[in-house]
């Protein structure tokens, strides 16, 4: 664990809900806190209602149906990493028709942001007035005063949308704000983290089949 992690009096802990086969606690190896429950459990799965500047929630053993609309999309989860995998096929930005994108990333609620390909960022902060990739940030940038278009992914034949305004991290400098989708270089892997998530209500199910769940989360 890291020094600036310990020191950090605004965070009790980790809560570890990806799988125990990455668990790196020595010398004996521990399951996660959502491995160690899960007999425990009603139904084998958490869900997560992350919220766009509020406080969010998370369902253990139950998926409460006050919290999204319309239906439930299942696909299957990838856990061969140790992570919720996840894949798309296409990507869109704003209106326009989906672009043809073999993409396999992470959902990830210890993340804060997208991180993907860099020619689908690049490809996104395109249609963002006065974006750039900042050398002194080494990330994207842009006025914070600009207009966001939405960014989908297609996962499972259904497009998942993140509105715009949730992609508008945070200011960095005056009149400059942090781009919530950023690349994956040097990660290896694409992590989509709760710029992604804050729209939706997720379940990660852990059956014999692992699965994920989105819905439109009520409200957004």
């Amino acid at each position: 664990m890291s020094a600036q992690f310990t020191r950090d009096t605004d965070t009790d802990g980790l809560l570890g809900l990806a799988m125990s086969s990455i668990n790196t606690v020595r010398p004996v190896q521990q399951k996660t806190w959502f491995d160690t429950v899960l007999p425990q459990l009603a139904q084998p799965l958490f869900a997560v209602n992350l919220k766009y500047h509020a406080a969010g929630s998370y369902d253990f053993g139950y998926v409460d149906k006050s919290k999204y609309t319309g239906s439930i999309n299942f696909v299957d989860a990838d856990t061969s990493e140790g992570f919720w995998g996840v894949k798309a096929t296409a990507y869109s930005i704003g209106s326009s028709t989906p672009t043809s994108a073999a993409l396999s990333g992470i959902l990830d609620t210890g993340t804060t942001l997208i991180y993907i390909d860099a020619a689908i960022a690049k490809a996104y902060y395109a249609k963002v007035s006065g974006a750039k990739l900042d050398s002194q940030q080494g990330a994207y940038t842009f006025p914070c005063n600009a207009t966001l278009p939405d960014f989908s992914l297609t996962i499972g034949g259904v497009k998942q949308t993140v509105p715009g305004k949730h992609i508008n991290y945070a200011p960095v400098s005056a009149g400059s704000c942090f781009g919530g989708i950023q690349t994956n270089e040097g990660l290896g892997i694409s992590i989509l983290g709760d710029i992604f998530l804050k729209s939706k209500y997720v379940i990660h199910e852990m059956g014999s089949r692992p699965r994920l769940g989105f819905a439109q989360q009520r409200g957004v």
